[in-house]
């Protein structure tokens, strides 16, 4: 089975602050916020939600097929892309932009800081989501505002059933466009943050949007402690898995939701799908960057 994943594609620059923001920034004085972070270490990574979701679907030897956009320097990510065997026949390369990047802070705490660039990310309302028997499972995770809108119009009609991550997005739009999302997804996916603005948006209550009739589940990840199901209105918690370190938190999110997207690729019920995808959280968060850990399949049990 082929799950298709709409989102962006990204270079990640991520720089480490040693201090905590906390510090920095002082709550009295933020109506004039001038700050500047000294980060002694600086990498560049691949990145953007698209490229991490695949990324770690692949390794669990899943079939990603990714929906979006790389601009005129994206050959090296399309080489890199084609050497992880991920389908590259919805990718489209804008000429005329640069491919989207992330500026990423992280300090001590791992709290984060990020500057996006959306460069050719804002072209992918030009790809456009067509019925194929070959795709039974997708994903609307941040992209280009038009392009999430009508990516879950098209999956909506071509009857795919998908997960909504809002994810960074999620300020993009007013409550009537998130129950429009939430309308024509299987799935929904926040962290708590985002649940937080989901609901105050929206006017209802997590446990309430769930109970949706034609909703499966809402998931809203917790980090460390794991996640939240809400199914009908009934929450049940799912532990979280220890990390054997604490390295980089970027892109954990995504490793999670190429968990989540095996498990129901794969016909399992949400609460297990969840728990392996918090696996995937824990292992990722060990290893700087968000596609350069390993997966052993054996050890996942699969």
């Amino acid at each position: 089975m082929s799950v298709l994943i709409c989102g962006s594609l990204a270079f990640d620059t991520i720089t480490t602050f040693t201090g905590r923001f906390a510090q920095q920034i002082l709550p009295e004085q933020v109506h004039i916020l001038n700050v500047s972070f000294l980060v002694p270490s600086m990498r560049k990574e691949f990145g953007g939600c698209a490229g991490n979701i695949a990324y770690a679907l692949k390794q669990l030897g899943g079939e990603p097929l990714i929906m979006a956009t790389l601009g005129k320097d994206g050959a090296l990510y399309r080489n890199h892309l084609e050497h992880q065997g991920i389908s590259l026949r919805h990718v489209m390369t804008v000429e005329d932009d640069y491919t989207a990047q992330a500026i990423i802070i992280t300090d001590q705490d791992n709290n984060q800081i990020t500057a996006f660039h959306p460069g050719a990310m804002g072209q992918a309302h030009r790809l456009k989501i067509e019925a194929d028997p070959a795709v039974k499972l997708a994903i609307v995770a941040p992209d280009g505002r038009d392009a999430m809108i009508q990516h879950a119009e098209q999956l909506q009609a071509a009857k795919i059933p998908f997960i909504f991550d809002p994810g960074q997005g999620l300020p993009m739009f007013d409550g009537d466009d998130l129950k429009r999302f939430v309308s024509q997804a299987s799935w929904v996916a926040v962290n708590d943050y985002e649940g937080k603005m989901l609901a105050d948006r929206t006017g209802q209550s997590l446990a309430e949007i769930s109970q949706a009739a034609h909703l499966q589940g809402l998931i809203e990840t917790l980090g460390a402690d794991g996640c939240h199901v809400y199914v009908k209105g009934e929450k049940t918690h799912v532990p979280g898995v220890k990390a054997a370190a604490v390295v980089d938190p970027t892109g954990c999110g995504d490793a999670f939701r190429g968990g989540l997207l095996y498990g129901l690729s794969q016909g399992w019920d949400l609460v297990k799908s969840v728990a392996l995808a918090n696996q995937l959280g824990a292992i990722k968060i060990a290893v700087a960057g968000p596609q350069n850990y390993t997966l052993d399949r054996a050890a996942l049990g699969l």
